[in-house]
């Protein structure tokens, strides 16, 4: 009896099995044979996209080489990651040492670029630790992100994102960038999206932000999933505007992110919880007093300190006692070193 040889194929994103069948006349299939088709085809190994996934000490992510941005950003934060003496002030964006350079995008492609490095686990969900938020720093947990996005409404999602940490036990977030069709001048849906410097990092047309609160008991009671656009986004605007189911962020980004949980019966976070991120007064009180924390002398403290009047907001008793804090450290400082 003549036999016939078929080839299928399935290659996965991480591995790859190729399967022979042997079909005889009437059809029927014999055992398949991954051994004899690795043998014949895969002679020089199975084609690879990279690690699965890349662990640090306060953040899991997964990788697009072809992209040189992540897929996915995944953390779990609480009270005590949130608060902490971890600075930012002397880190700096670098190469990840786990992503081949080949694969990488650098510092240079960022530069006059018109777009800022947007953290996906951001910087002050690391306070427990300066490792930690060193890490944060890895180009790899950073996309190309519109400056004033990255400095207001995505700065305020994280900071609402550390405020659920205060009311929940802990805080599940899934972060990453999307690049969405928009209509062609023909009607069609088309996907566009620019890249950067030499190594061509995308730049996402969306950002989304999947979020998991969990109960003293640390079972998840309530989640609420976000897709932003990539550009400048008003206080006018509500985070629920934003709000989409989950099963959207999914098949949008191809990732199942929660395959251990069934999260239909989870409740509606921005039901449950408030989802309101901090109104523009409150959010440059913060700011201003980051500034008035980190100046060097009184210069630069006083013109910080001028914003409040400038802004018309009335000094907070931590401006106040911030204030006082620093004229002591400065009176000290002069005192010390009289010629500066």
């Amino acid at each position: 009896m003549s036999l016939r040889s078929f080839l299928f194929g399935s290659v996965a994103s991480y591995a790859s099995v190729v399967v022979y069948y042997m079909v005889t006349k009437d059809g029927t299939y014999s055992e398949p044979s991954p051994e004899l088709a690795s043998k014949h085809i895969l002679t020089h190994g199975i084609p690879d996209r990279g690690p699965n996934i890349h662990v640090y000490d306060n953040h899991v992510l997964a990788y697009d080489q072809a992209k040189k941005t992540p897929i996915w950003v995944a953390e779990r934060i609480t009270q005590g990651h949130v608060d902490g003496p971890a600075d930012r002030k002397n880190i700096r964006f670098k190469p990840d040492p786990e992503i081949s350079t080949q694969f990488s995008a650098d510092n240079l492609d960022y530069l006059r670029s018109g777009w800022s490095r947007g953290h996906m686990s951001p910087a002050g969900d690391n306070k427990h630790s300066q490792e930690a938020m060193s890490q944060s720093f890895y180009l790899s947990n950073i996309v190309p992100q519109n400056l004033e996005n990255n400095a207001g409404f995505w700065n305020r999602l994280e900071m609402y994102c550390r405020e659920l940490t205060q009311r929940y036990h802990a805080v599940t977030i899934f972060s990453g960038p999307l690049s969405l069709p928009s209509p062609s001048d023909n009607g069609k849906l088309v996907v566009t999206y620019p890249v950067i410097g030499k190594n061509q990092v995308a730049v996402p047309t969306h950002l989304y932000k999947v979020i998991i609160v969990e109960d003293t008991n640390s079972n998840p009671v309530a989640i609420g999933s976000f897709i932003v656009p990539n550009e400048p986004i008003g206080f006018e605007h509500a985070l629920t505007e934003y709000q989409v189911p989950l099963d959207d962020v999914e098949r949008k980004t191809g990732v199942t992110f929660t395959p251990k949980l069934d999260t239909s019966h989870l409740g509606n976070l921005c039901e449950i919880d408030s989802c309101k991120l901090m109104p523009k007064r409150d959010f440059d009180s913060y700011f201003i007093g980051r500034r008035l924390k980190s100046a060097q002398n009184r210069q630069s403290f006083e013109k910080a300190w001028n914003e409040l009047e400038v802004k018309n907001i009335p000094p907070s008793q931590y401006h106040i006692d911030l204030y006082r804090h620093k004229m002591k450290e400065f009176e000290e400082k002069e005192r010390k070193n009289p010629e500066e």
